[in-house]
């Protein structure tokens, strides 16, 4: 099957059910308030979100038309309780999954932070394994390497989970003012000239106590 195209609102309701059903399956299916504070929890969310209950039951609604959602009603539970589809629907392995739930809940990632961020979800053994799952992924059309910026250390993935990815433009060197070529030259030697001469001063003060 392939992979559908989300809204912000979907990705994050459903990528909470599935970090909850990993992480803390003790607090697994979910209530529509316990996701909402899920939605809206202060760590391990990029952006914040300040999501309400309504907000919430209207995007289950939505993921349950895509049959990513189910609901639970009656035996023991008091309030409706909810559960994810994606492993199913997708047909993704819980490596996979993990991967996928950390960039879903925050952006794009390098391959570092997604073995870090993933402990809690899934335990890789080193970065050669969950690179494996982002090529695997990005076989299915879901993930893609961002190209390095300046002032990146390392390149970052992300998921297509809601298209295309927006990636920022490199700013063109010729639009950042710099001073001309010949008057930075001349105060570079200006500079070393007057370095030479406190170290002239300071060899002659030092004398004075030898």
């Amino acid at each position: 099957m392939s992979f559908p195209t989300l809204t912000f609102e979907e990705l994050r309701v459903l990528s909470v059910l599935i970090e909850k059903d990993m992480a803390t399956p003790e607090y697994y299916p979910m209530t529509p308030n316990a996701l909402v504070n899920g939605c809206n929890q202060k760590t391990n969310r990029d952006p914040m979100t300040a999501f309400d209950e309504e907000l919430v039951t209207d995007t289950l609604d939505a993921l349950r038309a895509k049959q990513l959602v189910e609901v639970l009603t009656g035996g023991g539970n008091r309030v409706p309780k909810w559960s994810h589809r994606v492993s199913e629907m997708w047909i993704v392995t819980n490596r996979e999954l993990a991967v996928l739930c950390v960039m879903m809940l925050r952006g794009a990632q390098t391959l570092n932070e997604l073995k870090t961020r993933t402990e809690s979800l899934y335990k890789f053994s080193d970065f050669d394994a969950v690179e494996s799952v982002l090529h695997r992924l990005a076989e299915r059309g879901v993930t893609q390497l961002l190209p390095k910026t300046p002032g990146m250390r390392e390149p970052r993935w992300t998921h297509l989970l809601m298209g295309e990815p927006v990636i920022p433009q490199q700013v063109a060197t010729d639009a950042i003012p710099s001073a001309p070529s010949s008057a930075l030259a001349d105060r570079v030697t200006k500079l070393e000239a007057e370095i030479e001469a406190l170290r002239t001063e300071f060899a002659e003060f030092r004398r004075q106590f030898q």
